[in-house]
């Protein structure tokens, strides 16, 4: 097809960058603003559509699987397209955002997969979005290199065949790009992401023998799939590309998604890779959805809500069993923790645990999982590679013995754990320190050893919210209040005046960030997501 006349597409608001006119062409914002024109109507009603179903979940306090799509369900005749071979073995995948030293080291991590990520780990600024497209253009071309100014380290490529496949993720339908309108509306993001970096790379990607492929984050219902299933045909006849170059993986993190997997992966058949089990992202859906549904919703401090509650095992078992039985990819949570360069015990201990977490998903039919860190590929990879041998994958296990009620998904209170007052002051502590790492375009943040990232920061604050809400009292005999809130966010601000000193703190953003998770902690309007509000303030 060919391409229309360049699109009156501006740029707003942004300082120059340096070679931003090879991922921002004429012929590239033309193709933006086409997917504009066409689909963003189409996601202005989806997310009309989440606020009504939201309704309907405070007024019943429950969630069923759809009987309007039972037949999709039970027909078993149905099967996604087989993966191509790029995207065959899974078992390990690094996450991480796009910069150009993160580039480097995820493609050369060892990870049979690098979620390349415009979403959660990734502050939007504008200089993250256009350059982390250059970096990734730059690295097809195996023209990337970088040298820390800090420690003087130089970094390059590995030879081809040893580089991670790129799965790149987008931001979500319901975040804007405000850099780039349209007849006066911002563009949202996700076609932002999606369109600059399909446009430029599909058909070297295919050239690289590997093909474009997606991370879909967000999603809260089968509609929302079929809107990005549609997306991705008008994409591949624009660009000249065959139908089902495209490839998507859809993270499973919102509680009304987990009713639909069946429905999700047949509306994208034609382009499914799998599905993904997506923890904090999972946990803070379920406060927003059941946030009035009182006390048998309130969740305890996120540390206690392992994947072995016996909610989140219904969860992720029905993912594998929905996977498998589709031909699809199941792909395990993340493991987050950031190896300590002082503290060998603390590397000990953690890395006990997430050996443990890597062998329970290898044993219960996962194909592959996530980490955080180059340090945690050999651990995970002997997991998988323990189960899985010489095999790619291991979906012809169908976990035939797996069934789920709908009361199972939402069975928070089967969970012998409560808040406690440690928790507020940690979910406190964690809020402030990344929304000011996030603030300063920061989107990826190691915090207490563990890497943090958007999703992080929801569960915090909504926990927060939640437990003054429901009027928790802690274990101290303390309640939680507002009050409460604001006195340890206080103490927990002065704490880190302390700790960096009085220049750091001034050069940072750390009473912005304090005010900020208190106003979506405690303001009685909950916000839908946090990055809304925190994109207003975020500069550049």
């Amino acid at each position: 097809m060919s391409a229309p006349a360049p699109s009156p597409l501006a740029i707003v608001e942004a300082e120059p960058l340096p070679r931003q006119e090879e991922v921002l062409t004429d012929a590239a914002l033309a193709f933006v603003a086409e997917l504009h024109r066409r689909f963003t109507p189409r996601r202005d009603e989806l997310l009309a559509r989440r606020a009504d179903r939201r309704a309907a979940i405070a007024r019943t306090s429950t969630l069923d699987f759809l009987p309007e799509t039972a037949q999709i369900r039970e027909d078993e005749s149905w099967k996604v397209a087989p993966a191509p071979a790029a995207l065959n073995d899974r078992r390990v995948e690094i996450t991480g955002p796009t910069d150009r030293k993160m580039t480097i080291n995820a493609l050369n991590s060892g990870a049979k997969v690098w979620l390349a990520d415009f979403e959660d780990a990734s502050a939007p600024t504008w200089e993250n979005v256009v350059l982390g497209q250059l970096n990734l253009i730059d690295a097809y071309e195996r023209r990337i290199d970088f040298t820390d100014d800090r420690t003087g380290k130089s970094y390059a490529l590995r030879p081809a065949d040893e580089l991670a496949t790129v799965v790149m993720r987008p931001r979500g339908w319901h975040l804007d790009e405000r850099h780039l309108t349209f007849e006066g509306r911002p563009v949202p993001g996700a076609l932002v992401d999606f369109g600059l970096y399909f446009f430029h790379n599909a058909k070297r990607l295919i050239d690289l023998g590997k093909g474009p492929y997606f991370y879909l984050p967000k999603t809260e219902s089968h509609l929302e799939a079929r809107l990005w299933n549609d997306v991705f045909v008008f994409a591949q006849d624009y660009v000249g590309v065959p139908q089902g170059t495209v490839r998507a993986t859809v993270l499973i993190e919102t509680i009304t998604a987990a009713y639909e997997m069946d429905e999700i992966l047949y509306e994208l058949k034609d382009h499914a890779a799998g599905l993904n089990a997506g923890r904090w992202d999972y946990l803070f859906s379920i406060v927003k959805n059941f946030r009035d549904g009182g006390a048998k919703f309130v969740l305890p401090d996120r540390n206690a809500v392992t994947m072995t509650a016996p909610f989140m095992r219904a969860y992720t078992e029905l993912l594998v069993r929905t996977c498998h039985r589709r031909g699809a990819h199941a792909i395990g949570g993340m493991a987050a923790f950031i190896p300590s360069r002082r503290d060998a015990e603390v590397n000990k201990v953690a890395f006990e645990k997430v050996k443990a977490d890597k062998d329970r998903e290898a044993a219960d039919g996962f194909d592959g999982s996530w980490v955080a860190h180059p340090d945690l590929v050999p651990i995970a990879m002997a997991s998988f590679d323990a189960v899985l041998g010489d095999k790619p994958n291991q979906k012809d296990r169908l976990r035939e013995d797996v069934s789920v009620a709908a009361g199972d998904l939402i069975a928070i209170d089967s969970l012998d754990a409560h808040p406690t007052y440690d928790g507020l002051r940690n979910a406190v502590q964690v809020g402030i320190r990344y929304i000011e790492a996030w603030l300063r375009g920061l989107g990826a943040v190691a915090i207490f050893n563990l890497m943090e990232d958007a999703a992080t920061a929801e569960i915090s604050r909504s926990q927060i919210w939640q437990w003054i809400n429901a009027g928790v009292v802690f274990e101290n005999g303390e309640r939680a209040t507002p009050e409460l809130a604001r006195k340890v966010a206080a103490e927990e601000l002065a704490a880190i005046r302390e700790e960096i000193g009085e220049e750091a703190f001034a050069a940072g953003k750390w009473q912005q960030a304090h005010d900020l998770l208190l106003h979506v902690a405690l303001d009685e309007d909950y916000a839908d997501f946090l990055t809304l509000p925190a994109y207003e303030q975020l500069t550049g």
